[in-house]
């Protein structure tokens, strides 16, 4: 392919592009343009205020993880994950507040992406590639960008929906052979057991899934090998999601929108997944702009929406991203997806918690054991979730359904899920504090 190979540079050449004040998008996830990104910090003595614009990126690499080249590069990321919320102290590490199915759209029109950078797969016979593992917001960043690089990867899957690309909308190919990052299987506890049984009583036959990744996910997936003809439409394609569709669990054959297949707007997992994902027709990945749309999840009847939080309050209002004031994670598509179920015919929002956690006391330095539901979050803490939108939530206690109620039916039934040691505690401080007037 004579177009594919006019464009290849090397990683090298492709850093001779940038230029100090550059706005650079990478890929989320595994999408990212991980080899450039890699070397991103050799060109650190020539450029400053370069930005670049990330969602969990699966690398710590040295252009942000190095203080040293804070007066060269800044990070504006989506979604903080660990070696982000690391770096953060250093001042030059910043978090973009968004609701998911909006995450590019409000960013593109703020600021102007000089290059764009990500993942691709290696082109078909007809000169397309495939973005492969996102289209989040890539797409949108590509249309807008200056220059269009990507990485050219034999490993990368080659996926349908809305990935396709052609290589007249690209400027520039890296070829690159690194394996692609995984995210391995999160063990689940007896209490995430717990927690996966409450939600998948929820569940019945026929329904359309969002689930994210982690314990509690995981567990939920664990118990839901009974039953039929489940479809999914979630921002989030997860290995659990892959095993379910292989035992027939999955086939979507119930579903309004994209019967048969399953639609997401990103994939993150194990080398499994990505296999599954290769040449796999019954698999979409389209624009995070549609996909985690509240309207278009509507559009499938009986959507149940599964996501976790860190912290509620006993009105509601859910911090899933924040210890405090301080940025954790981020809101993603979790506002997107819980107010996409209930918009659904038959649809359910679930919302999940430990009832406690374990934390260092400041004064004394021990370890002790506090209350995930409070009367009041902690000073700065971020709603991801409003009151306003919590239709169920689960701890190991029991699960409870909110819509509709007034305080006091809210009030009352949080608290009965909350530790039993903290209860009675809880009703004293939400008197003390008006929420309600009495207890009963």
């Amino acid at each position: 392919m004579e177009n594919y190979q006019n464009k290849i540079i090397t990683v090298e050449k492709a850093l001779e592009l940038v230029k100090s004040n550059d706005q650079i998008v990478t890929g989320l996830g595994s999408a990212e343009g991980r080899l450039f990104m890699s070397q991103l910090h050799t060109i650190a003595d020539r450029v400053k205020n370069v930005t670049v614009n990330n969602c969990l990126p699966m690398g710590v690499y040295e252009f942000f993880a190095n203080p040293a080249y804070a007066d060269s590069f800044n990070v504006d990321g989506w979604f903080y994950c660990p070696s982000l919320r690391k770096a953060h102290k250093q001042g030059n590490i910043s978090f973009i507040p968004n609701n998911l199915h909006f995450a590019g759209k409000k960013r593109f029109d703020h600021i102007h992406p000089n290059i764009y950078i990500g993942l691709a797969s290696y082109p078909d016979k007809h000169g397309f590639v495939s973005l492969s593992l996102s289209n989040t917001y890539e797409k949108e960043a590509i249309k807008h960008a200056d220059i269009v690089i990507l990485e050219i990867n034999k490993k990368a899957p080659r996926t349908f929906g809305d990935v396709e690309l052609s290589l007249n909308e690209v400027d520039y190919l890296i070829e690159v052979d690194y394996d692609i990052p995984e995210i391995p299987d999160a063990p689940f506890t007896e209490k995430d057991k717990i927690i996966g049984n409450y939600i998948a009583n929820e569940i019945k036959d026929g329904d359309c899934i969002q689930l994210g990744i982690g314990g509690i996910p995981n567990a939920v997936a664990s118990c839901l090998y009974g039953k039929k003809n489940l479809g999914v439409h979630t921002e989030m394609l997860t290995s659990e999601m892959m095993r379910l569709a292989k035992a027939g669990v999955i086939n979507g054959k119930c579903k309004q929108l994209y019967p048969g297949k399953m639609v997401a707007t990103f994939a993150m997992g194990t080398k499994d997944l990505y296999e599954y994902m290769d040449d796999n027709p019954s698999i979409m990945i389209l624009d995070g702009s549609f996909v985690n749309d509240p309207y278009t999840i509507a559009k499938n009847d009986n959507q149940v929406s599964i996501n976790t939080t860190l912290e509620v309050d006993v009105t509601g209002q859910c911090c899933s991203e924040s210890l405090g004031s301080i940025q954790f994670s981020g809101t993603g598509g979790q506002a997107d997806t819980a107010i996409g179920a209930q918009m659904s015919k038959n649809g359910k929002s679930i919302i999940a918690l430990y009832s406690t956690a374990m934390v260092t006391n400041k004064a004394t330095g021990e370890k002790e054991e506090i209350s995930k539901i409070v009367c009041q979050l902690k000073p700065g803490a971020t709603v991801s979730l409003s009151r306003n939108d919590l239709d169920y939530l689960v701890t190991e206690y029991g699960i409870v359904h909110l819509k509709g109620t007034n305080i006091k039916e809210r009030v009352e039934k949080i608290i009965s899920i909350a530790h039993p040691k903290f209860r009675d505690a809880l009703y004293e401080e939400a008197i003390k504090l008006g929420i309600i007037t009495k207890r009963g």
